[in-house]
């Protein structure tokens, strides 16, 4: 494991993953989020979305000759064998995108944004688990007003992830988020100065 304290940032979707990203990225943190090297590695004109294009077809693009995230996301979540198809071509790109941006980063501790963490047996790649919990009813009502989903979508995209119970048995840390915004943020504060203790202790990251 690297001598910089690795945090691994994850919870199902909609927890409010990303708020807490940008807390730890306002405190001066380097934070590398999955999400944003996956679209790195299916930018236009990369290997990657070449790959895509050949396995899934080219009803995939935009006109601009962009990856269709939403007509992507429709397609692997109505099919898990397609879902397993697309994250084996792609984990291995997005996990060495973050590799290589987790090297060049700077301070004592970094928060690596991975949101299927769990379901992908990651728990090697960081030294803590840091897990954003809210309850099934609560990711339902924000998945379908963020994206708009129907209850029925939106209840197939949370059997497609792991389970609360599996997420919470594997953390390290918890941050609640079915509280206010102020009550979110100070609990990250918190959680930031735990770490920069444990950051200064290299043979301690577990903290137990």
């Amino acid at each position: 494991m690297p001598t910089r304290l690795r945090i691994g940032l994850t919870g199902g979707i909609a927890s409010g993953k990303s708020a807490v990203a940008r807390r730890f990225a306002e405190l001066g943190v380097p934070v590398i989020d999955a999400d944003e090297s996956a679209r790195i590695v299916v930018a236009p004109g990369s290997p990657g979305l070449a790959e895509v294009v050949g396995k899934f077809g080219e009803n995939l693009l935009t006109t601009d000759g962009a990856l269709d995230r939403r007509s992507l996301r429709n397609l692997i979540f109505s099919d898990p064998c397609r879902r397993r198809e697309l994250e084996a071509l792609l984990h291995p790109l997005i996990r060495a995108d973050m590799e290589h941006r987790a090297s060049i980063a700077s301070g004592p501790y970094l928060v690596m944004v991975i949101p299927l963490l769990i379901e992908s047996g990651g728990r090697g790649r960081v030294d803590r688990v840091l897990v954003v919990d809210v309850g099934e009813e609560v990711q339902l009502k924000r998945l379908m007003e963020r994206d708009g989903s129907t209850l029925e979508q939106a209840r197939s995209i949370l059997a497609a992830q792991a389970s609360r119970a599996s997420r919470l048995n594997a953390a390290d840390d918890v941050v609640p988020n079915e509280g206010t915004l102020s009550e979110l943020r100070d609990t990250v504060d918190q959680l930031h100065q735990r770490y920069l203790d444990l950051a200064g202790r290299p043979d301690d990251h577990t903290g137990q």
